[in-house]
């Protein structure tokens, strides 16, 4: 596979140009924390170390087309949607319950500093692994700035806030700086109570440390998809002035996170297409369709997520409810209110990473 732009563009960056800010007119105070990126002369907000950042991914999803391979794409009908919902989560809060959106946002800005993990993913010797060369790829990059970057803009660095800080702004904006669960981690940190298994490889026969990359790449792939969802019920709720002290700003904030999201999911997308439009070598010296990896990868945590995800979500938000709602001056009224606003969510029966049926081209 030619890794030859079409337009000559630029396709090695290093280190340094990945985590390139570039100059700002204003920097980004959120809650009197000074946090990554800013503003130009003219107000608009820019991301965090894009300068570089999203040329790069550009011209690596350019090279990859222009030689004939082919990016991945998630359905956005495959993202559940947030409960509680924009109007559930308004009307309570409406009637002074505010404890489960508080403790949603919360949730939300600690799994954001969690984020930063992804610094600590091992990259095997991919150009070993793989067939193809991967000069001038994202995957070359992946240890060379790209992770780096992501977790920065997840968790901060040095003095500067990330989106844990960003989100916690946007929360304290508009309930103006409200008590905070503590039981928020320990919930968090126990997963309600229940226990994860070890995982059974599904690819055994691949380098086990490159399997356990895709892996992580294809899960954080995923909820930084699902995450769309999260910021536009975030923006609706933050922005409603009946119980937002401020509106503008809480729901700016998230816009901002929203903002600097795209480039983790741009980067990432591409990099596992590059897997996936190349052959991998197997442990035993054969090889393997990249795709068959990563469609299979992508597949099994999809199907399992679109059915899970909204029921662990409900769950949650039920249990924190059960209490809140004894403190509301008509707790019955509203829960059949609250009720009736439920919508009903029907999981899409097929993901598009099936395998492919025999016969058909790959």
């Amino acid at each position: 596979m030619s890794q030859q732009s079409p337009v000559d563009e630029r396709l090695d960056f290093s280190f340094e140009d990945l985590l390139e800010d570039g100059a700002y007119a204003e920097p980004l105070i959120a809650n009197g924390v000074r946090c990554h990126g800013g503003f130009s002369d003219a107000g608009v907000y820019r991301s965090p170390r894009t300068v570089n950042r999203l040329p790069a991914i550009h011209a690596w999803q350019q090279s990859l087309t222009a030689s004939g391979g082919s990016l991945i794409e998630v359905s956005k009908d495959l993202m559940p949607p947030q409960y509680p919902s924009v109007d559930q989560a308004v009307l309570l809060c409406r009637h002074g319950v505010r404890e489960p959106v508080v403790r949603a946002l919360t949730i939300v800005s600690v799994v954001e500093g969690f984020g930063a993990i992804i610094r600590d993913v091992k990259v095997p010797k991919l150009d070993e692994l793989i067939v193809e060369p991967i000069a001038g790829t994202a995957l070359a990059h992946l240890r060379e700035g790209l992770f780096e970057a992501h977790a920065r803009d997840e968790a901060g660095w040095g003095d500067q806030g990330g989106h844990k800080q960003m989100w916690e702004a946007a929360r304290d904006l508009a309930f103006e700086n409200p008590k905070i669960p503590a039981d928020v981690l320990m919930r968090i940190m126990g997963g309600g109570g229940r226990r994860a298994r070890k995982r059974e490889r599904r690819f055994p026969e691949i380098d086990e440390t490159l399997e356990s990359m895709i892996t992580m790449m294809s899960n954080v792939l995923i909820v930084e998809i699902f995450a769309e969802e999260v910021f536009a019920w975030g923006k609706a709720v933050l922005a409603d002035p009946e119980i937002s002290a401020e509106p503008e700003r809480a729901s700016a904030m998230v816009g901002y996170i929203q903002s600097d999201e795209n480039p983790h999911v741009e980067y990432l997308r591409v990099a596992l297409s590059e897997i996936a439009n190349r052959t991998v070598r197997t442990v035993d010296g054969g090889t393997v369709p990249g795709r068959d990896l990563i469609h299979g990868t992508l597949h099994a945590m999809l199907s399992q997520m679109i059915r899970q995800r909204p029921a662990d979500q409900r769950e949650q938000a039920r249990e924190s409810m059960a209490e809140s709602l004894k403190n509301a001056a008509n707790p019955k009224a509203l829960q059949e209110k609250f009720e009736s606003l439920d919508r009903v969510w029907t999981p899409p029966s097929k993901t598009g990473f099936e395998p492919l049926a025999a016969g058909d081209a790959r």
